[in-house]
């Protein structure tokens, strides 16, 4: 059986993206945190794997920031527009890490 590995910015939006329509669409905000929690130990597990353990904390602190940046952001941008920038943002920098870890 093959192994489908799955870079961590996809799965950076699907734990942000993800995360927050399931919370929404659900109204049950502890099983869009199952998705946001899972993505991202999934993540940096992927960044510990392929950049070190500094750059896996470094994104992991990102990843976390972003989920707390959303919430004021959309009081200026409304929810989804608000989760798609961070969700944009991080998986770029989750990019920038995989490409410098694997040159390493």
């Amino acid at each position: 059986m093959e192994t489908v590995t799955v870079r961590p910015s996809l799965l950076v939006a699907v734990g942000l993206v993800g995360g927050f329509a399931v919370a929404r669409y659900t109204g049950r905000r502890e099983l869009g945190g199952l998705v946001f929690a899972l993505a991202g130990a999934r993540s940096a597990q992927r960044w510990f794997g392929t950049a070190g353990p500094g750059a896996a904390a470094a994104m992991t602190a990102v990843y976390a920031a972003a989920m707390g940046v959303s919430h004021p952001l959309a009081k200026k941008l409304g929810a989804w527009p608000s989760v798609l920038a961070v969700t944009a943002v991080t998986a770029v920098a989750s990019e920038l890490v995989e490409r410098h870890g694997s040159h390493t």
